[in-house]
Formats: structure tokens, C-alpha cells, sequence
């Protein structure tokens, strides 16, 4: 990979942000997955909404949707963008709970960070509201879905290459568990 390749550095290899001013805003969208694992009996217990705390995936929902829009607050080199859209939705599945997160605005950059920022702290949210009943749990596969939008087009992860990146799933797994996620999610909260 050539030094070409990093954008967020200069010349000399000194951090600096990416200028974007002269590009024109574009719709752009990103797609952000990971999962939370936890013993069957937690996943029982959010599914009926017992946690003690509250209800789980609202508060992780709200959690997202605040990450994503606070990501240039955390990440240092991203760029203060105006959101237009986050969506989050979970997956209950027998020993995890699997996050997505949709991010779309009109903008010279990409949302790539906003989604994977806003998956990340929804999760650790269901990590933190759950704690007292499972330690156990591991928060892991997180990653980038799908990218559209901008100079360098659309981007979607493949099965092929989710396998290859050395994941604790199988991609096959990750996208069988979580390609109708909506409608699970749906299914989960209306009941």
C-alpha cells in the first residue's frame, strides 16, 4: 500500500484532516454491523424486557443515534458533519444481539464513521445495561456493511471477504443472522 493511500496524512507524515471543501455534497450512506455475544439466558431476558435498567434496545437506540451524531467529537479526524438520517436496529439472536446502523446525509464526506461510532456505542450501551446480569459478554464483528455515495462509489461487503478478515463469525453467519434484521426487530419490540 503506497503513502498515497493515507489521506490523513501530509507530505511529511504529520496528521492533518482531509480537505473537502472542494467537493460537492453528495447523498451518502453507510451501513455499520456488529454484535454483542452473551449467554442465552440475557437475550431471554431483553427479548421480555426484565432488565432492570430498562428497556434495552430503546435506550441503546437513542445511544446510537447521539454517538452517531457526536462523531467528530470522538474521533479526531473526522469531519463535524450535519446527519440527516440514523436508523438503528437489533437482531435477538440465541446467545447475541446483533446492531445495525444506517447513516445517510448530504455532505463532501463519506459516514462510514458515523455508523461503525454509532454500532459501537449502541453496543456498549447494551454492554452497560445488561452488566449486572452477564460479565460475559464480548462485543465484537464490528464493521462496515455497505458505503454508497461520493468519488469512490459504492462499497458492499462481500461473504468472501468478511470470512477472510478473521472475524469470530463466518460472514455467511453474520449475513444470514442479520440480512431481515428490520423485520426481526420489529417482531422483537412489538410483541
Amino acid at each position: 500500500m503506497s503513502d498515497a493511500s493515507f489521506t490523513h496524512l501530509d507530505p511529511l507524515g504529520r496528521a492533518r484532516m482531509v480537505d473537502v471543501t472542494p467537493k460537492e455534497p453528495t447523498h451518502r450512506r453507510a451501513v455499520a454491523r456488529c454484535k454483542v455475544f452473551m449467554t442465552p439466558e440475557t437475550t431471554v431476558t431483553i427479548a421480555n424486557r426484565e432488565i432492570k435498567k430498562g428497556d434495552v434496545l430503546s435506550v441503546a437506540r437513542v445511544a446510537g443515534i447521539q454517538a452517531a451524531k457526536r462523531t467528530s467529537d470522538m474521533i479526531p479526524l473526522c469531519h463535524p458533519l450535519l446527519v440527516g438520517s440514523v436508523s438503528l436496529n437489533f437482531d435477538i439472536g440465541d446467545d447475541h444481539v446483533a446492531v445495525e446502523a444506517t447513516v445517510e446525509t448530504v455532505e463532501r464526506t463519506g459516514v462510514e464513521m458515523e455508523a461503525m461510532h454509532a454500532c459501537s456505542v449502541a453496543a456498549l450501551t447494551i454492554y452497560d445495561m445488561c452488566k449486572s446480569a452477564d460479565r460475559s459478554m464480548v462485543i465484537g464483528d464490528l464493521t462496515l456493511w455497505e458505503k454508497t455515495g461520493g468519488r469512490s462509489g459504492t462499497y458492499r461487503r462481500d461473504a468472501d471477504h468478511a470470512s477472510s478478515s478473521g472475524g469470530s463469525t463466518s460472514a455467511g453467519a453474520v449475513s444470514e443472522d442479520t440480512s431481515n434484521i428490520a423485520s426481526s426487530v420489529t417482531n422483537v419490540v412489538e410483541s
